[in-house]
């Protein structure tokens, strides 16, 4: 169970799908950047919403190696190759975050790079998350 709590102040309009800020007391995990490939490093498509979809699971596999699961994160950050890509498979890519994270809403980040070091990659994801005492 999640003690966070979504920091949202009152006269904002409301964030659609993430927090703008997240408070949270506990032990903190912290992944690396996470691409799209399986447990085997293998890239098994091309497709931006597979690809999504596949890092969420490989951050939901790695919390759960440190005792979490997708209710203890706090703060997602998202480097894309192609906001254009992204933003065309918004449909897909919320089907897969809530398949894979639910409704759970860090604060998030996204940014479009140039490029990322693996050449297959579409997006990475960083996730920090906080697990009560």
């Amino acid at each position: 169970m999640s003690v966070h709590e979504q920091l949202h102040p009152a006269n904002w309009k409301r964030a659609v799908g993430y927090a703008n800020g997240v408070s949270a007391r506990g032990r903190m995990i912290f992944t690396g950047g996470l691409v799209g490939w399986d447990a085997q490093q293998e890239f098994q498509t091309d497709d931006f919403a597979a690809q999504v979809r596949q890092v969420l699971e490989n951050i939901v596999a790695v919390l759960a190696e440190g005792g979490a699961g997708p209710e203890h994160l706090v703060r997602l950050t998202w480097y894309v190759t192609d906001k254009r890509e992204y933003l065309a498979a918004l449909p897909e890519i919320g089907a897969a975050y809530r398949d894979v994270i639910g409704r759970n809403f860090p604060a998030m980040a996204l940014v479009q790079v140039a490029d990322l070091v693996e050449d297959r990659a579409k997006v990475e994801i960083e996730a920090t998350a906080v697990v009560p005492e």
